[in-house]
């Protein structure tokens, strides 16, 4: 699975249509990895035991125990560019562990919630329609 930029309003609409616990983490101005982190904590509102490290996000996200309980779970991240161009290593880092969380859910079995994420893109709407939620089950 590949992340890519979709239109956000779609995605939010038809999560929460779907029953699902909508989630935007917005990364404006954000330049470092502890800023990432720090962001990450306050918008998907991590339990304090997540450090400042790439593994306890990982394992976070495998759990999710501590949000509300929903049918899914959709992550909006938006204004990104910034982060990405001025850290691409950790970018990259962060969308694997992000893409890492989706398998995860997709394959945990029927019966558990589905995660998805979408990276919020102005332009992707104009060239693809609309947005791929990329759902443990339909």
């Amino acid at each position: 699975m590949t992340l890519e930029p979709q239109p956000l309003a779609p995605a939010l609409a038809a999560a929460e249509e779907a029953g699902w616990t909508t989630l935007r983490l917005d990364l404006d101005g954000v330049r470092s990895k502890a800023g990432l982190m720090g962001r990450c904590g306050e918008a998907l509102r991590l339990p304090e035991w997540v450090g400042g490290n790439w593994d306890a996000l990982a394992d976070a996200l495998r759990d999710l125990s501590w949000l509300p309980g929903a049918a899914g779970r959709l992550v909006a991240v938006t204004s990104w560019r910034g982060y990405a161009g001025a850290r691409p290593g950790e970018w990259e880092t962060f969308v694997e562990v992000l893409e890492e969380a989706v398998d995860f859910w997709r394959g945990s079995g029927d019966g558990e919630p589905g995660f998805a994420v979408v990276l919020a893109g102005p332009e992707a709407g104009a060239r693809d329609g609309g947005p791929r939620l990329d759902r443990r089950r339909d």
